[in-house]
């Protein structure tokens, strides 16, 4: 099995290209280093600097490579367009300067979807023609990704967005060719949309390109769905809980790799609130040591 193990920022809790409260991303490589990583995400555009003269000795410097990186942004949003084309173009740059692979498409959180976070049966759907327009966006994207960047562009379900149940997902992947959009998949994310991550690994194995492992503590996810707690307050009362504490079944994760001959890059993604108790470092170090202990 070739499969090789990363990290990304959000670990550390950044989520936008800037914050005071961040780490800085000399910090964020030197504490995956010690933790064990080789590999580790750009995080959001813009929080890595974006000049390869700048970065690429920095990783080496930790013997680390960019894995891949993250389109945050509201897809969702007509408005938004501009936005999010600047991003991603930077990103499909930033990538292939360091000779990167993976471009992961995510729909940002909308105030329209947030309160029904977990709640598939409850969550408002869009009409016809915003879906398309919908659809199309994100099918751009992945067609510059792939066509003109010549990388492996996967879209990634999330909490809270509009691109969020298993249902949207493969609605999505029956309308765009599986040649520009493959999957990034994400098991916590899946099972915090009330669904079964090994399952769904069972039928779409063969158009998943790239995985994010994350863990999701099944007590407070029974609460914030109840309580219709919003995404971030969520992260803060620990919803992503280490790797192995949580309903991900994380052996069987491995096994339906295995059987594929899946080949590349995993990234642990646990995502968090930099003011919790204890600190990223030592959930980075637990979730390397847990992989290790079930043979990744």
């Amino acid at each position: 099995m070739t499969i090789k193990i990363g990290n990304a920022p959000c670990s550390w809790g950044i989520e936008f290209p800037s914050d005071p409260a961040y780490p800085t991303w000399q910090s964020v490589l030197d504490q995956c280093a010690g933790a064990g990583y080789k590999g580790i995400e750009l995080g959001p555009i813009g929080y890595m600097p974006e000049d390869p003269k700048v970065l690429a000795p920095a990783l080496a410097e930790h013997d680390l490579e960019i894995i891949g990186g993250v389109v945050f942004q509201a897809f969702h949003d007509p408005n938004n367009w501009d936005t999010l084309l600047d991003a991603a173009t930077r990103t499909c740059k930033a990538l292939v300067a360091h000779g990167a692979q993976n471009l992961v498409l995510i729909d940002s959180i909308s105030a329209r979807r947030a309160p029904t976070a977990g709640r598939a049966s409850e969550a408002e759907q869009m009409d016809k023609a915003e879906w398309t327009a919908f659809r199309d966006r994100i099918a751009t994207i992945a067609k510059m990704g792939a066509e003109d960047y010549g990388l492996t562009v996967g879209i990634h379900a999330h909490a809270a967005g509009f691109m969020d149940f298993e249902p949207e997902l493969e609605r999505l992947l029956s309308e765009v060719d599986k040649k520009i959009l493959k999957i990034c998949f994400d098991t916590g994310h899946h099972s915090y949309a009330g669904f079964d991550p090994v399952a769904f690994m069972d039928r779409y194995i063969d158009r998943i390109s790239y995985m994010h492992f994350k863990d999701i503590d099944p007590k407070v996810k029974a609460d914030v769905v109840e309580k219709r707690t919003d995404f971030y307050t969520a992260c803060g009362q620990g919803i992503f809980c280490n790797l192995g504490q949580g309903d991900v079944d994380f052996p069987a994760v491995r096994q339906r790799l295995l059987d594929a001959g899946f080949e590349g890059w995993c990234t642990v993604e646990q995502d968090c609130d930099p003011s919790m108790p204890g600190t990223p470092l030592e959930d980075a170090r637990a979730n390397r040591e847990y992989l290790q202990s079930i043979g990744f």
